[in-house]
């Protein structure tokens, strides 16, 4: 039995999220059919974190258990040509048979991208979210800082959140801007349902100075969900990289 691991870009606008679910087009399940076509199993894919309907990746990585024979140098292609042109296969590799996407998942990183021109945009709507709001960039690069360390990320999680504990790590923290683009990176060891999605909301508040940068070191603090600012959509979001050392 093998085991490989996937590495993978996806478009996530017209799918319902990672996770397999009856009826509903998901890129789990989408990728599961691609490979047993190729290899006539029925395989469970096993990503190192499920993301939302909307949401974006640029190197998610997945694994699954196979008897299949077929190189590793051309499982990637003979995946791809079985595939949606919004997912590809970027890179197949044979792991460790203990190797788990999840579960030996060390950090992640999210990117969030906010256009900030008055007028948005046609051809990228679906990639990034629009705030014609002129934003205070440099207010939001002080207040980013105060979300590095260890903390009780409460505030910052949506309800319906199944995780026990709502303690996490932030290991970097920034944003930078390139013209109209604003956009925010987090490292971290882990994250709550819509945390990043939240933590960008309260930075747009920080941006348009309805919070003060200082203000987020009391709501991490007193940890409640109505201090922080609004859930941002999930089209301006991307899974980037996961760390696995």
């Amino acid at each position: 039995m093998r085991n490989i691991k996937l590495t993978i870009e996806y478009d996530g606008k017209d799918f319902n999220g990672w996770q397999k679910q009856l009826n509903k087009l998901n890129i789990q399940g989408t990728i599961e059919q691609a490979i047993k076509s190729i290899t006539g199993e029925d395989v469970e894919l096993n990503a190192s974190g499920r993301t939302d309907a909307g949401v974006h990746a640029l190197g998610q990585v997945a694994n699954f258990k196979t008897n299949s024979q077929i190189p590793i140098e051309k499982f990637a292609i003979a995946i791809n040509s079985r595939l949606k042109k919004s997912i590809v296969i970027k890179k197949a590799e044979e792991v460790d048979e203990r190797f788990h996407s999840r579960l030996n998942c060390k950090r992640k990183t999210y990117r969030y991208i906010i256009n900030n021109s008055p007028y948005g945009t046609a051809i990228y709507r679906y990639l990034e979210t629009h705030i014609p709001q002129k934003l205070n960039v440099e207010k939001m690069k002080k207040a980013v800082k105060y979300f590095i360390g260890e903390h009780d990320f409460k505030a910052f999680k949506a309800s319906g959140t199944s995780s026990k504990s709502s303690v996490r790590t932030i290991y970097d923290a920034k944003i930078y801007q390139n013209g109209d683009k604003i956009y925010i990176e987090l490292t971290g060891n882990g994250f709550l349902y819509n945390m990043v999605r939240i933590i960008a909301g309260t930075l747009v508040e920080v941006g348009l100075e309805k919070i003060e940068p200082e203000k987020i070191e009391e709501i991490i603090k007193e940890g409640k969900r109505e201090n922080a600012g609004k859930t941002l959509p999930p089209n301006g979001l991307y899974l980037v990289d996961v760390k696995y050392e």
